[in-house]
């Protein structure tokens, strides 16, 4: 299982590396370089506020669905048409909620049309993701790879086009982006059905029966409840700074370019956490060990998030001035640039580390467990933004941020420990927490020194590297036994 694993999850990676990070920063960022700031401040205080109700939407169906299909399926074919009816209902009710929480935040005008299409972005990516889930819970990881990057590549064709022709590039508004976003998305669910069709003969039929529907209601809110819940701690900064903030429009839009950064990076994470929930959910109904896998999926992240996370708070400031030196807002604002991006950061560790642990007790159905866990995170984020926002800007929410991921990513590891009963390894968890000390204090000092910049980098890349070898968080026999031919 674990070679089967990491065969497939190095497909994964460097699927999404060719495309995800091409998206992040060659258009999502020259987007917010060609709008004006308060567009874009707003696009991303939207954006997150669709985020935020987002469980209405989805209502755990894809989390539950994925779980379900991977211990049994057979029941594919009679579920999915269920399931399919249930994410309509919920996508009309999720876009009259979230379009009236809109309203009543007082956005008008131009913003409320905006907000009309990021629900039709979130509702198509929701669809999608849905989908996608029955490919994965058939462990059809590679498939659902080449699924994952479809919305993106047509947005990459799509939008780089009109940003490279000069005529499109001058005029170009944040209504064209919404507009690219809702056609891909919908592609992207055409092509992702005609896939599973095609590996399972799931019929496209709807089955609007009321017992059917609050069947599947029933019993997927408690992963609902969960989504909600970390949408809240996850997402609600954006809105609150946007809010908040003396200069809402701008510090939002300062968030957003710091952000984003944070979410091209937790691609990794997401992609582990999408392959793990169905190889957990049929590794326990087996009863079989789970520690090796988690414990690999740690090894295999954790050291890559702390070498990144060390490098961006150290060198910030250059890579924020790197990305985004043409925005009006940076000069003014350089310092606000580089400290949310370095606080943001340096939570990416913790992202990594929940990934697993959270994913762990999501596939055992412990929902009560984590829901008393995210509300507990929901109650923490909102009370430090509240006091730290006001003060210091979107700064405030980045420090927020870093607390309340860091604590979660402990608290679920703690919980994991307790009733899956794993073994505490003191060598296995110092090894981690040397390996961030030392690249910590390597890198301080190297940052310090008089070489050029890119050689300081490449130098704290270098010793990463040979201490996950050291450490023997990899080793070479793992290495050419993954390279082996798979007997699995």
């Amino acid at each position: 299982m674990q070679r089967f694993f990491v065969r497939n999850i190095l497909f994964v990676i460097a699927v999404n590396l060719l495309v995800k990070p091409l998206w992040v920063l060659f258009i999502d960022r020259t987007v917010q370089n060609s709008v004006p700031a308060a567009s874009y401040g707003t696009y991303q205080a939207l954006f997150s506020l669709g985020i935020i109700f987002q469980t209405l939407l989805d209502f755990g169906i894809s989390n539950y669905n994925s779980k379900t299909i991977a211990q049994e399926p057979e029941r594919l074919s009679t579920l999915f048409p269920a399931m399919l009816s249930a994410r309509l209902v919920l996508m009309l009710i999720y876009i009259g909620i979230a379009y009236g929480w809109g309203v009543l935040l007082g956005y008008r005008g131009w913003e409320l049309a905006l907000l009309c299409g990021i629900l039709f972005i979130h509702s198509l990516n929701a669809l999608v993701s849905f989908i996608r889930s029955n490919v994965s819970a058939l462990h059809r990881f590679k498939i659902d790879a080449l699924l994952s990057i479809t919305d993106r590549m047509l947005m990459i064709i799509v939008c780089g086009g009109l940003l490279l022709y000069p005529a499109t590039a001058k005029a170009f508004k944040i209504q064209w982006f919404v507009l690219t976003q809702i056609g891909s998305y919908f592609v992207a669910a055409m092509a992702s059905y005609l896939v599973l069709r095609r590996l399972a003969k799931v019929p496209l039929r709807f089955s609007f029966n009321r017992a059917e529907i609050m069947g599947v209601i029933k019993s997927s809110f408690p992963y609902a409840l969960l989504i909600f819940l970390m949408s809240i701690y996850n997402r609600a900064d954006a809105v609150m700074i946007e809010r908040m903030c003396h200069e809402g429009k701008v510090q939002g839009s300062i968030w957003a370019a710091a952000f984003r950064l944070l979410d091209m990076a937790n691609i990794l994470g997401l992609m582990f956490a999408t392959m793990l929930l169905p190889v957990f959910g049929r590794m326990i109904k087996q009863k079989a060990d789970i520690q090796p896998i988690a414990k690999l999926c740690v090894n295999m992240m954790v050291p890559f998030s702390v070498s990144v996370s060390v490098a961006c708070f150290l060198y910030g400031g250059d890579i924020m001035q790197l990305l985004y030196h043409k925005n009006p807002l940076y000069a003014t604002y350089a310092d606000d640039y580089r400290w949310v991006f370095s606080y943001l950061m340096l939570s990416f560790p913790a992202w990594c580390f929940m990934y697993v642990y959270s994913t762990l007790l999501t596939a055992n159905g412990s929902m009560k467990t984590l829901n008393i866990i995210a509300f507990a995170g929901v109650v923490f984020n909102l009370s430090m933004n509240f006091l730290l926002i006001p003060r210091f800007n979107a700064i405030g929410g980045a420090i927020t941020s870093l607390a309340t991921q860091t604590g979660l990513a402990l608290v679920f590891f703690a919980f994991a420990i307790k009733i899956f009963k794993l073994k505490i390894e003191a060598k296995w968890l110092l090894a981690h927490l040397g390996y961030a000390l030392v690249i910590g204090l390597t890198g301080y000092f190297i940052s310090f020194s008089n070489i050029n910049k890119i050689l300081q980098l490449t130098s704290i890349g270098a010793i990463s590297l040979l201490l996950i070898f050291v450490l023997r968080f990899i080793s070479v026999n793992n290495i050419k036994q993954f390279m082996s031919r798979s007997i699995d």
